[in-house]
């Protein structure tokens, strides 16, 4: 995951860092914190974190997340970072899409929320085709080397998951 974790497109479009400065000092070794975090991803119970991998290749290309579960609400929320070398070719979209599949089909989950930053017009094409509906607009809720910018906020429901698949 390192050389992922450390793309300048990964690291911004995620809103990793908010500076040039931060992106060019990224290097692609994880450091013992990080290591240590992803090590620890199987003991949460909140959560499901996944590889994605490039089946063509066998590597590993990126992640695809649900956390901040709130049982109480039958809702999480979503993300997914894909590094360079799995972009472009649908693997997100599909992660994606497996990952939502699995969630409704075998949890109680009703909403799977996300929010993607408005100059992300590919993330948000991806989010679309497998279900994710527009909500609305954080205004300049983001900042990147003094740049404000805006997030839009996502969500697919259990009723708009059920209608597509039939």
């Amino acid at each position: 995951m390192g050389p992922i974790l450390a793309d300048p497109e990964v690291l911004r479009l995620t809103g990793s860092v908010s500076t040039t400065a931060e992106v060019e000092a990224a290097t692609p070794e994880l450091d013992q914190r990080t290591r240590t975090w992803y090590a620890t991803r199987n003991e949460q119970t909140d959560r499901l974190d996944l590889a994605v991998v490039d089946r063509a290749t066998g590597r590993c290309v990126g992640e695809v997340v649900l956390n901040e579960y709130r049982p109480e609400d039958d809702a999480c929320n979503f993300r997914i970072l894909v590094g360079p070398d799995g972009r472009d070719r649908g693997l997100g979209t599909e992660a994606a899409r497996l990952v939502i599949n699995h969630a409704f089909a075998t949890t109680t989950l009703n909403r799977i929320s996300l929010d993607v930053q408005a100059d992300n017009p590919r993330a948000r094409r991806s989010y679309e085709k497998v279900g994710f509906v527009v909500e609305g607009v954080l205004r300049e809720e983001i900042t990147f080397d003094g740049v404000r910018g805006d997030n839009v906020i996502m969500a697919v429901l259990r009723s708009d998951w059920e209608r597509g698949r039939g």
